[in-house]
């Protein structure tokens, strides 16, 4: 299982996001793109149109996380643009099937979102039409928050789920994803992580990717 470190955007300054993005190009494996629509999650933040400008510059692959209403429309679109991945929400899809199938027809891989309340069960049949399965690690909506560790018995099903640590389908969190935290995600299983104010606050974000890679590292091989 390869670690993977995914800094999100949302943490970064918006006014900066090239240079933010340069910033961790040569330490990440992902740049994180939260797209909220203030409906489905009570922030607002940007859209794809940000995205396509982002995509001309960042030299790191987008992993684009819509906690939007009415994913079924939008998805396809990120796709299209160039992301290299893109997550739609369990609890907002209405035909989840069709779209993760249209996400990757046009190039992305195609991710799934639960968040901390939503039953993993409910959703296992889906895994075969899934690149990834996102597991919030708080509730959607806003940077900063502190991890929430009743998830983890979550994380190890999703990874038994999967098929074990050498799985085709990565087990992605997201939120609170910190030196403090994420060798407990990894422990679990967890194999790509989101960080956004563990990689953006710190003074420099590349040492911070390679901080959090290298605990991760080590709690995964020690599991």
């Amino acid at each position: 299982m390869a670690i993977q470190i995914s800094p999100s955007i949302l943490s970064a300054d918006f006014a900066r996001l090239a240079e933010e993005a340069a910033a961790v190009e040569n330490a990440a494996d992902w740049l994180h793109v939260d797209v909220m629509d203030n409906h489905f999650v009570p922030n607002l933040t940007l859209g794809l149109p940000v995205v396509e400008s982002l995509l001309k510059s960042a030299k790191l692959p987008l992993d684009c996380h819509l906690m939007i209403e009415d994913p079924d429309r939008w998805a396809p679109g990120f796709a299209e643009a160039g992301a290299g991945s893109v997550t739609i929400h369990a609890e907002a899809a209405k035909a989840p099937v069709r779209t993760l199938r249209a996400i990757r027809s046009a190039g992305a891989r195609a991710s799934l979102a639960l968040n901390p309340g939503t039953s993993l069960d409910a959703y296992a049949d889906l895994l075969p039409e899934v690149d990834m399965l996102l597991l919030m690690t708080v509730e959607p909506g806003f940077g900063g928050q502190k991890f929430i560790d009743l998830v983890l018995p979550k994380i190890r099903k999703a990874r038994e789920l999967v098929g074990g640590r050498d799985a085709q389908v990565w087990v992605q969190v997201d939120g609170g994803v910190a030196g403090d935290t994420i060798e407990r995600a990894a422990e679990a299983g967890a194999d790509v992580f989101v960080a956004g104010s563990a990689v953006y606050g710190a003074e420099d974000p590349a040492s911070a990717v390679e901080a959090l890679r290298t605990k991760a590292e080590k709690a995964a091989a020690a599991s």
